[in-house]
């Protein structure tokens, strides 16, 4: 018979296994980011093609992880865990040598749908291995440092492997881990099925992606066309339209996809608002942080990985010390002052000029990750301690949900407002030598517009480039004025709600 030491040692154990998954799944939201100008050079994506590369993947994750945590209670966690993880390996593959961008969109589609069953296994099979409740808020904060370290490491990552092997690379380093993951978990995680009779109701799945994808697609259209013609504006409507009719079926099930009674708790409400906005705007703005660091000021992939460790030094020390925080100051104070920290290092970010703003990106960069990182961790302590443990899979999918779906939304109006700014001003100031079909590949992304300057006279050359540059600039300050205001929203909606019992 196991001692009770023997039981303590297989938990933490199990508790390594699982945050295999949620390393890879984090690291996968923002490890394009610093390999998507060798993408574009290589694959040659339009400007929707690109937001839908960096994006498809961080929208379905969105979209299926409540479905996946309720399908998870029903069908075994443990289980479903195993199976998403095959799919999310396989799609990785794909992925790694995808020949076309429309086929790298439809791997990155499948890695989204296969890591949409990894997030709320990992962490309601936390919530039911940790009955203690010390233990778990230690496992816990393990699983969100493992989350926050994710998103932190992919650009490191992805910048060390792009120095010697190709781009595919950022993708097969999942491979050696989905292996590992699929071996030990069955040894050392338990298995655990909720008592939820009802079965899944699919007509609320259908509402919930009728509801997301034509607004996401609105917002891409406004991007590539620099302008809001009546498409967009239809497909924004009729996306607000079936979100109406989503909510509503939710409020009448008895067994729904959305526990929206979940929401009548202030606190509950504050975190999950917290983790969507804080997400929305460090992931939209690491996107051009990245392309800063290497576009911008030429810096190699590995450098501007470099670059960025102070973003994950950030991330990672605050992760560990917001425990000790929030036990002195409570959650609204440090979630307040988190988000203010995050929206000090937007603005400084907005400042960074074309020609000497390395430092100063670097130092905004490592300003905002510490800041944001004890919203993340903290949101995810009040969200599992809100509910019992028959719905800790889909509790916590609400709460990956909002920072999932957080995250793609902030690539995706983040990206549309930066990549709308840069069209305009970079085709305002064309120079005139330039045929059409050029200035219109110019127009798409700043990496197509050097493509361009490489092929034409030096002097014009120089004129492009220092157009493209000083146009992507203004396309960056724009997005981190815009994320800074949303975290400001934060720091006065947040705690207001947090303080509430």
């Amino acid at each position: 018979m196991p001692t009770r030491t023997s039981r303590a040692r297989q938990r933490w154990l199990g508790l390594a296994v699982l945050t295999l998954p949620v390393v890879l799944t984090s690291m996968d939201i923002t490890i394009l980011h610093i390999a998507i100008p060798t993408i574009t050079a290589e694959l040659a994506p339009s400007p929707s093609q690109t937001l839908w590369i960096l994006d498809v993947y961080g929208f379905l994750l969105a979209g299926l992880l409540i479905v996946m945590g309720n399908l998870g209670d029903r069908i075994g966690r443990r289980r479903l865990l195993l199976l998403g993880s095959g799919l999310f390996g396989a799609a990785s593959v794909l992925a790694a040598f995808a020949a076309t961008p429309e086929v790298l969109i439809a791997a990155r589609a499948l890695m989204g749908i296969g890591g949409a069953t990894l997030m709320p296994s990992t962490l309601s099979l936390i919530r039911t291995m940790f009955p203690d409740p010390r233990e778990r808020t230690r496992a816990i904060g393990i699983w969100t440092a493992s989350l926050s370290g994710g998103i932190a490491l992919g650009p490191i990552v992805g910048g060390v492997l792009l120095e010697s092997l190709w781009w595919g690379s950022v993708f097969l380093i999942n491979v050696p881990a989905v292996v590992a993951l699929v071996a030990l978990a069955p040894r050392l995680v338990p298995e655990y099925r909720g008592a939820v009779a009802a079965p899944l109701d699919l007509w609320s799945v259908t509402l919930s992606f009728a509801m997301i994808l034509p607004v996401v697609w609105s917002v891409k259209a406004v991007a590539e066309k620099g302008a809001l013609g009546p498409a967009p504006v239809g497909a924004l409507a009729v996306g607000l339209l079936f979100g109406a009719v989503f909510l509503a079926r939710q409020r009448r099930l008895s067994t729904p996809l959305v526990e929206l009674r979940l929401f009548t708790h202030p606190r509950f409400t504050g975190a999950i608002l917290g983790a969507g906005l804080a997400m929305f705007s460090l992931v939209g703005v690491m996107l051009y942080n990245a392309q800063y660091l290497q576009l911008v000021h030429g810096l190699s992939p590995l450098a501007a990985a470099v670059a960025l460790l102070p973003v994950m030094a950030g991330v990672g020390v605050m992760s560990v010390v917001s425990s000790v925080l929030v036990g002195r100051l409570g959650y609204a104070v440090v979630f307040g002052v988190g988000s203010l920290v995050a929206a000090g290092g937007m603005l400084a970010l907005s400042r960074a000029p074309v020609g000497d703003g390395l430092v100063l990106a670097v130092v905004a960069a490592g300003v905002i990750g510490a800041g944001i990182a004890p919203m993340m961790t903290l949101a995810t302590d009040v969200v599992v301690a809100s509910v019992p443990a028959s719905r800790a899979g889909a509790a916590s999918a609400l709460s990956e949900t909002a920072a999932e779906f957080g995250a793609a939304l902030g690539i995706a109006v983040l990206g549309s407002i930066g990549t709308a700014l840069y069209r305009s001003r970079v085709l305002d100031g064309v120079p005139g030598d330039i045929p059409a079909e050029g200035a219109e590949t110019v127009g798409s992304s700043l990496g197509a517009a050097l493509g361009v300057a490489e092929r034409l006279p030096v002097q014009t050359a120089a004129e492009l480039s220092d157009l493209a540059r000083a146009a992507f600039v203004d396309g960056l300050s724009a997005a981190t004025v815009t994320a800074a205001v949303v975290l400001v929203v934060a720091a006065i909606v947040c705690p207001l709600l947090l303080r509430r019992s």
